[in-house]
């Protein structure tokens, strides 16, 4: 074994290859048994295609269904969820330019299904669903005001295109609350249930489930709040039978499944366990559960990691099932015994998988990790508990640097990059992710830490980040990275930390109030408060009511937490990265940060990418982005990486 120094590792793995395994699937059905995906392609502007299996996923190139320039993403709540779906054959999707709903015969020419917006893509559609006898789609519709208002409900949507020109074609079915998610028909057609929820609450802090009657005019009569409240959530409402529906509630502190009567009546839990059946309802259209042909319901559950199950509702059993190595999943449809899963784990890179329940056999239909090395050069996940401020536990998973052929020197500790998720209500799990492996090959180790807030460990742990937004994460973060080098597994003076958004947040946090850090890179995060609540999106204008607290009354929090007003503790270089047409992080948040390092004279990059949004997508944004990081950690850390182009950095 070579001797050669942490960071400057030869690895086979580029920052383009880890490009070329950015493009993923994400929303998956069957059709006619046969796979289809939408497929994330950074080559081609960012898009997503939808794809189809040619042969129910057995290793040949897919059909590519909906053809460049298309691209199937919906901006419902800016994060969209279900922005496609199969009708007889014809792919019916959301196209994200214009925000229209667009029908197509494949081999053809998309048609229009809903009218032109008056209001620049202010017409959005999502959770997309056909009703009985396909003539109509029914979906959560959001529509945005010339004045900046913004208004959502339940609407049924022609399938015969007479809607294009037509805005009172379309029929909006319920609404009475500010958000809604979930619509299910009865399978007799004569009620439709959703979930509800207004601002403040996320929906991982208060929903209801709410049913009505639909009339002979298609539209819901007054609605029964069955369940849920301002402290209780509840989500994906399935119909058992036409009398009595399946759902998900945490109301005793973990997301775990009920069956409830239609009409009204006690929920009866169906299978009591502390772990979640649920999750952050971040997009819509996410399922948990579903329910086999024999009745019993297929499930996900997560603790730290996420397992496929089966339960029985009448006896409360939980039976485990293989998920073909993956770790962090979530489940997208089922047809028969066969479900479609799209995710990964320690072992497997992230794909679509097709695994049949009752014999555990799996199929690849498109997976990720052709680009990666040898497995001799990934760096398997640790799960690991760490202790935080006052003994509170914190969860990460640990992936210290590998190579087949190098070693650091005997006296050095490798360093170590600190990364922060966002969300902030949102989880990792184990992964063989490149952008880890493209670190870890080299010589740096990484550890994704899932600090209080997070979800996947029940209520009590997500909400201590309540009113501590900027305190708690800041806290575990730190109580990590120190773990690691009291552990003797990382060297103190060279520990860097980066995340997105939230995480982004949480980097610029600690790097004004503690000195636990070497560097930090922000990924488009939030960098303060006051000008941030007026100009983010309505799906998140008032996350921070609970996060930190409601306004006026928490306006003093609102500035002392604020990463831009304590940049008098930073000492140390940061690189800020940041889409230009970001409509949820804005780039003034990343631009007033800048300032504020000029003004100190801190030694900083700050790169701004046209054409990208919340979340990078293009193939050469891609590989700026990383280069640029492994550059700035070597300036900072003294390691020079071969073959990365130097970042500049500058104190103007």
């Amino acid at each position: 074994m070579r001797v050669v120094p942490y960071g400057e590792w030869p690895s086979p793995l580029s920052a383009v290859d880890v490009a070329r395994q950015a493009g993923h699937a994400s929303t998956a059905m069957f059709v006619d048994g046969v796979p289809w995906w939408g497929e994330a392609r950074p080559a081609e502007n960012g898009r997503t295609a939808v794809c189809r299996s040619t042969s129910d996923g057995a290793g040949t190139a897919p059909e590519v269904v909906l053809p460049a320039p298309w691209n199937a993403r919906t901006r419902v709540h800016e994060y969209g969820g279900t922005p496609w779906t199969v009708v007889d054959g014809d792919l019916v999707f959301a196209e994200y330019t214009d925000q229209r709903l667009y029908r197509l015969v494949p081999g053809g020419e998309p048609a229009p299904l809903t009218p032109a917006p008056q209001v620049p893509a202010g017409e959005r559609y999502a959770d997309l669903t056909p009703m009985p006898g396909n003539r109509e789609l029914l979906c959560v519709r959001e529509r945005h005001g010339a004045d900046g208002s913004v208004t959502r409900d339940l609407c049924a949507v022609p399938l015969d295109g007479s809607g294009a020109d037509d805005p009172t074609a379309l029929r909006s079915i319920a609404g009475g609350s500010h958000f809604l998610a979930h619509p299910r028909l009865s399978p007799d057609g004569r009620r439709v249930c959703w979930i509800a929820w207004e601002h403040p609450q996320m929906p991982w802090d208060g929903t209801e489930l709410r049913v009505a009657d639909l009339g002979t005019d298609g539209l819901a009569g007054p609605a029964r709040t069955l369940l849920g409240s301002t402290t209780e959530s509840v989500l994906q409402p399935e119909w058992a039978d036409d009398e009595h529906l399946y759902v998900i509630s945490d109301r005793t502190g973990w997301w775990n499944l009920y069956r409830i009567p239609a009409a009204g009546g006690e929920p009866v839990p169906l299978c009591p366990r502390e772990v979640e059946f649920g999750g952050p309802l971040w997009v819509l259209g996410l399922r948990w559960f579903a329910v086999l042909p024999d009745g019993r319901l297929l499930v996900t559950t997560t603790f730290g990691t996420v397992t496929l199950g089966i339960v029985d509702p009448a006896t409360g059993e939980l039976t485990e099932v293989p998920a073909a190595g993956m770790e962090e999943f979530r489940l997208c449809d089922l047809a028969g015994t066969r479900a479609l899963l799209v995710g990964g784990g320690a072992t497997v890179g992230w794909g679509l998988r097709c695994v049949d329940v009752e014999t555990g056999a799996a199929t690849e239909v498109r997976t990720t990790g052709d680009e990666l090395p040898a497995p001799e050069y990934r760096s398997p996940a640790q799960a690991r508990v760490f202790t935080g401020v006052g003994g509170r536990d914190v969860h990460a998973f640990v992936y210290p640097p590998r190579h087949p052929e190098v070693v650091g020197p005997e006296d050095a500790r490798p360093p170590y990059l600190v990364f922060v998720h966002g969300g902030p209500t949102a989880n990792v799990g184990p992964r063989l992710d490149p952008r880890i492996v493209f670190f870890t090959s080299r010589g740096l180790g990484v550890v994704d830490v899932n600090y209080g807030g997070s979800t996947g460990y029940g209520r009590a742990y997500r909400e201590r980040l309540r009113g501590q937004w900027g305190v708690v994460d800041v806290e575990d973060v730190v109580a990590v990275a120190r773990g690691l080098v009291d552990a003797g597994e990382a060297d103190a003076a060279r520990i860097g930390i980066e995340g997105g958004s939230a995480g982004g947040w949480t980097v610029l946090a600690a790097l004004t109030t503690t000195d636990a850090f070497a560097c930090g890179v922000s990924y488009f995060g939030v960098a303060e408060l006051s000008e941030f609540v007026q100009t983010t999106h309505d799906f998140e204008s008032r996350y921070l009511d609970g996060l930190i607290g409601p306004l006026p009354e928490a306006r003093e929090l609102y500035r002392e937490r604020a990463p831009v007003n304590n940049v008098d503790g930073l000492s140390c270089p940061v690189l800020l990265l940041q889409g230009l047409d970001d409509p949820v992080v804005p780039p003034e948040q990343a631009e007033v940060f800048r300032d504020a390092l000029v003004r100190k004279g801190i030694p900083h990059a700050y790169i701004a990418y046209e054409g990208e949004s919340h979340g990078f997508r293009k193939s050469e944004t891609v590989v700026s982005s990383l280069e640029a990081s492994l550059s700035f950690y070597g300036q900072v850390m003294h390691f020079t990486p071969p073959g990365i182009p130097e970042l500049q950095l500058t104190t103007e």
